[in-house]
């Protein structure tokens, strides 16, 4: 018996997560009103349904961070707002430093002032979908030299990013908003960079024995 497929491996698409300098060219060619998403998206590593669901009031201007409350997802009928995927999902994301002037920037000049006002509505004030945010990113990763990426791509490069600013597992699974360590290992990888740091580190370690 011939059976079909057997045999056949699955290649898995390998992923270069983007760069901080790919991310701010990224940012530059997007258009104005939604510029922000692409390093909110990176450096927070959100996922899509729980950037487009953000307001104004999610941004904690005290604590400088992102309460992810909600999420939206795009069924035929049109959007629908509910928790986000997980029960980890409700988390508050703390915003880096380098990034608070975009964020304060974006919502003195694109956000209105109502605390219910989406982040990055479409331009007649609605959720914009999956397919008109990439449609935009197409352009701007384009700009970057990185046509490769998705927009889902932008999460994993935040996850990465994390994991080489020496985050442990269990807070990378925090700040990714994962029910399960196991699903935030799948983001930790062994740098280029990262390993450098490890070796340098290494090495003062031998110097002060």
């Amino acid at each position: 018996m011939h059976i079909r497929g057997a045999g056949a491996t699955i290649k898995k698409r390998r992923l270069e997560p983007a760069t901080p300098a790919e991310i701010d060219t990224m940012t530059r060619h997007m258009p104005e009103r939604l510029a922000a998403a692409v390093p909110i998206a990176a450096w927070y590593a959100l996922r899509y349904g729980e950037l487009a669901e953000l307001r104004r009031r999610d941004i904690d201007l005290a604590s400088r961070g992102i309460k992810v409350r909600r999420a939206v997802t795009f069924p035929q009928g049109g959007p629908v707002v509910g928790p986000p995927k997980t029960d980890a999902g409700v988390r508050d994301v703390a915003i880096p430093p380098h990034v608070w002037p975009i964020v304060e920037r974006h919502l003195a000049e694109h956000v209105k002032r109502s605390p219910d006002a989406l982040l990055f509505p479409t331009t007649t004030g609605g959720h914009i979908w999956h397919s008109g945010m990439t449609a935009y990113f197409a352009k701007a990763r384009a700009a970057a030299g990185r046509s490769d990426l998705r927009w889902h791509d932008l999460r994993h490069t935040g996850a990465t990013l994390a994991d080489q600013a020496w985050a442990t597992t269990a807070e990378l699974q925090a700040r990714l908003g994962h029910s399960t360590a196991v699903a935030s290992q799948l983001y930790q990888h062994a740098a280029k960079d990262r390993d450098r740091a490890i070796a340098d580190a290494l090495s003062r370690l031998a110097k002060g024995r």
